[in-house]
């Protein structure tokens, strides 16, 4: 989903072994493994007269995650992809050079009565030999995705790779995106199945942290890289997500993300000129948003 708006940058607290924030990026923290981005849509109420027409908008150097808890979505692109996405499924699509997409409320679902949107819009960047990819759509189903338990905790692998399994998605970097739900208290052990960064982002419930206690809507960075652990209260809901580290800075203006300055403003004039491929029979334009000082 488009980035319109500048990230508000809550304030981020050290309880010793993590960082407690609101949302990537912040202040303390500005990527997370190779994940630049995380926008929790939702919950809100969808219709009778309300509905998500997300118009056409570009990307460059990254990845986007689509990943729905409740709702629908329909996504079309400039590479003439339309696909509905539902909950539990993922959408992946690679950037990479430079797409274009919109994201709508379904057809069938504008029919007068109400729903509830609830999910999250990650952008992972690409590593820097892969910026100028060409751009690329998959979506999973989610029964394609890997999915175990383990005492009162379940598991699904939304991409990448952890705990010993491989998540379908096609990634470019080493990285990884989990979700655990529990139905009691939980002890979680990171010890050896994860690489690189962690993120912990509680969508719902609580976890014990450096023995401070974490309620749902907040994100924890872990500063131990591969080794950590918490306690996960009854009835949560979270996801686990991070990995490797680039070598190089990523910048991020508006849409686009890339390790190269110059590459960001270029396709910053590209899209002011129109430029861009467009989705095939959509007229709808974002515009690029004046600077906020």
């Amino acid at each position: 989903m488009s980035n319109t708006d500048l990230i508000i940058e809550q304030r981020s607290r050290d309880i010793g072994d993590f960082l407690v924030g609101r949302y990537i990026p912040f202040s303390k923290k500005r990527m997370v493994g190779p994940f630049a981005f995380i926008d929790h849509m939702g919950p809100s109420t969808i219709g009778p007269t309300k509905y998500i027409d997300v118009n056409q908008h570009p990307h460059i150097g990254l990845s986007t995650l689509t990943y729905l808890l409740e709702g629908e979505i329909m996504h079309a692109d400039s590479i003439g992809t339309v696909q509905k996405i539902s909950p539990g499924s993922v959408n992946w699509m690679n950037a990479g050079s430079g797409v274009v997409h919109t994201e709508r409320t379904p057809d069938e679902l504008r029919n007068g009565t109400t729903f509830t949107m609830n999910g999250y819009q990650i952008w992972v960047a690409l590593p820097k030999d892969k910026e100028d990819m060409t751009p690329s759509f998959h979506h999973i189903a989610a029964n394609e995705l890997p999915q175990w338990e383990d005492k009162s905790a379940s598991f699904k692998l939304i991409a990448g790779e952890g705990f010993g399994r491989t998540s379908p998605v096609p990634v470019h970097s080493h990285l990884f995106m989990i979700e655990i739900k529990t139905t009691e208290a939980y002890e979680l052990k990171i010890n050896g199945q994860l690489k690189g960064e962690i993120g912990v982002l509680v969508e719902k419930g609580s976890i014990q942290a450096c023995e401070h206690h974490v309620e749902q809507g907040n994100m924890l960075i872990s500063k131990i890289n591969d080794n950590c652990s918490l306690t996960i209260g009854t009835n949560s809901h979270l996801f686990l997500f991070g990995g490797t580290p680039f070598l190089e800075e990523r910048f991020i203006d508006w849409n686009f993300v890339s390790h190269n300055r110059v590459k960001i403003d270029q396709a910053i004039e590209k899209w002011k000129s129109k430029k861009f491929p467009h989705v095939p029979n959509d007229t709808s334009y974002i515009p690029y948003p004046p600077k906020r000082f």
